[in-house]
């Protein structure tokens, strides 16, 4: 089933769809009328719509149900260190699945990657259009916004205003920390995650925000910064599903 996204809810039990989206959907796709595509708001509604006319600049699709949002019930921030070559594509693609709610490329003392305005700026028109892709892949209510690109110093800024902020690194009392922590995670909270680049957290970005973070454990074994991405989310997706 075909998905899109739009800004404004139904208007007499229809939407009317245009410019790209109707493109792929009529040109591309080739829907015909009667078919069923799936329409999300940015408010994070979701309706079942069936195609009902279709002319040279516009589909028309008529709602036949609401269905539930897919969307967990925490916002959850990803801080994520600049990683090297296109692993911070995969993370992006992989998070949104899982239901993050916005993506932070944060540059960190040991990141590898060093860009300039220039690059930020391409660099963050395809995260957001492989974000937009991945919520598409996998039904979710809204496209999570991958933020711009931050210094680690004004993303901890950023992040205080978040209920939990946590940090994968060597914890001293290993799981236990990290079972502790989601067990006290409640419905509606905020949650930030920090995750370092290739080479991990400089000590003096730990001394900067272990006041204000839970240090968690994510096993015996060296993550590449990938995977303990999608690790923490992976564990905060099963405890956020409702």
């Amino acid at each position: 089933m075909q998905q899109i996204f739009v800004n404004e809810g139904p208007v007499n039990g229809s939407f009317e769809i245009t410019g790209d989206d109707m493109h792929h959907l009529v040109r591309v796709v080739r829907l015909k009328r009667g078919e069923i595509i799936r329409v999300s708001v940015s408010t994070g509604e979701n309706f079942l719509c069936e195609v009902s006319d279709i002319t040279d600049n516009s589909l028309v699709a008529s709602v036949t149900e609401q269905v539930p949002s897919t969307e967990l019930s925490n916002k959850i921030y990803l801080f994520q260190g600049l990683p090297k070559g296109d692993k911070m594509e995969t993370i992006i693609e992989k998070c949104v699945e899982l239901g993050v709610y916005e993506i932070i490329p944060v540059e960190m003392k040991n990141s590898i990657v060093k860009l300039d305005d220039k690059k930020k700026k391409s660099k963050l028109t395809r995260y957001q259009t492989v974000a937009a892709t991945a919520a598409k892949q996998s039904k979710r209510s809204i496209i999570p916004r991958v933020a711009d690109f931050m210094s680690y110093r004004d993303a901890f800024e950023y992040a205080k205003s978040l209920d939990m902020l946590l940090l994968p690194y060597e914890s001293k009392n290993g799981m236990k920390d990290t079972f502790d922590v989601l067990d006290s995670i409640k419905e509606g909270m905020s949650i930030g995650v920090f995750i370092g680049p290739e080479g991990g957290f400089d000590s003096s970005e730990i001394e900067l925000v272990k006041d204000d973070v839970r240090i968690i454990s994510l096993g015996r074994r060296i993550l590449r910064t990938e995977t303990a991405a999608i690790c923490t989310l992976s564990m905060l997706m099963l405890k956020s599903e409702v």
